[in-house]
């Protein structure tokens, strides 16, 4: 099933020059022609240009590029493992198809999202190692602070994960959802203080300026209900932001005559669902659940930085696609954690 899929994403990926529609290749016009010469190493616009270009892969035709990329990708979920019911059709396994679906879309052309995939699943192997659990932790919360090289808003990552580690030892009456709302308070005040010393709220430096400008072009553009230049419209819009991509039930009912977003939401609602549920779960168990828990806790995290940042739908779960190896961990854990020491 596993490389049954991958022949057949292989093949749509080559063609996706004759899927997708123009917009789809917004930022691999940017990387591959760089008409605005930001190439350097600092940003994420700046280093995808330095590494398309010094490794020659921006200069290979999309289908021969799809030749290189999504084997590689592949590859990275392979050694991380197939679970043995992976050829079974139940919901887990429905939402990683689709997944490797997407990513052989998104992986066909210069895109930041492969090195993103990269880089994440450095954190999977790590976790998988026979270091200490201690090691393990720390190292992956700096790995994830250091690629703030990349995209900055991943430095506030580690931080919201040992922020909602801390608060599951308050004695919440429903474990999950008081950490998930306890690192949407420790957002709102990140952003607070954002503007206390920048003179601006977190989303006006992303997403609203984003906004302003595509508003008329993305369909499923997330806009606050209020404008978020006030203390109580930064928290109503982070929350608004972190449910629009997470938890999207007011997007699906606003789109509800659009069947491609209609795919998206849904898609994200399932995931969100099943990584919430392993999360409660994980918290009855911390010791001996520990690498999970760190897994999930960096998700949530991650999705939280995206209803700050992510400017629409679309872009949401294209990013989502970039965090795939922790995510496909999260999914897989109880198969993985057979095959490795345990986590205490």
């Amino acid at each position: 099933m596993f490389f049954g899929l991958f022949a057949i994403n292989l093949i749509i990926g080559m063609m996706s020059l004759l899927i997708l529609p123009e917009r789809y290749f917004n930022d691999t016009i940017i990387i591959v022609f760089d008409h605005y010469h930001e190439i350097g190493w600092i940003g994420s616009y700046p280093f995808a240009i330095t590494f398309y270009k010094y490794t020659g892969l921006k200069f290979l035709p999309f289908p021969i590029l799809t030749l290189i990329q999504y084997p590689i990708v592949i590859y990275i979920l392979y050694k991380i493992g197939i679970p043995s019911n992976f050829d079974k059709f139940n919901l887990k396994n429905m939402l990683v198809y689709i997944a490797l679906m997407l990513t052989a879309l998104y992986m066909s052309m210069p895109t930041k999202e492969f090195i993103t995939f990269l880089y994440v699943s450095m954190i999977v192997f790590l976790y998988k190692s026979d270091k200490t659990p201690r090691f393990k932790i720390i190292t992956s919360l700096a790995l994830i602070f250091c690629f703030g090289f990349f995209r900055q808003y991943y430095m506030i990552i580690p931080i919201l994960a040992v922020g909602m580690y801390c608060a599951t030892f308050i004695k919440f009456k429903n474990k999950a959802f008081g950490t998930v709302v306890s690192g949407l308070l420790l957002t709102m005040f990140l952003s607070f203080s954002h503007n206390v010393v920048k003179g601006e709220f977190l989303s006006q430096s992303s997403r609203e300026g984003y906004t302003d400008q595509w508003k008329k072009d993305v369909t499923s553009i997330i806009i606050s209900p209020i404008p978020q230049n006030t203390w109580y419209g930064e928290s109503l819009g982070i929350v608004y932001g972190f449910m629009a991509v997470n938890v999207p039930v007011i997007e699906y009912l606003k789109h509800i005559l659009s069947p491609q977003i209609l795919v998206f939401a849904i898609y994200q609602l399932l995931l969100f669902s099943i990584l919430i549920v392993r999360l409660s779960r994980c918290l009855q168990d911390k010791k001996n659940r520990q690498f999970e828990l760190w897994t999930l806790l960096l998700l949530f995290a991650y999705f939280m930085v995206q209803g700050v940042f992510e400017p629409d739908l679309g872009t949401s779960i294209r990013h989502k696609m970039g965090f795939l190896p922790l995510i496909y961990y999260a999914l897989y854990y109880d198969h993985f954690r057979k095959k490795v020491q345990p986590d205490a």
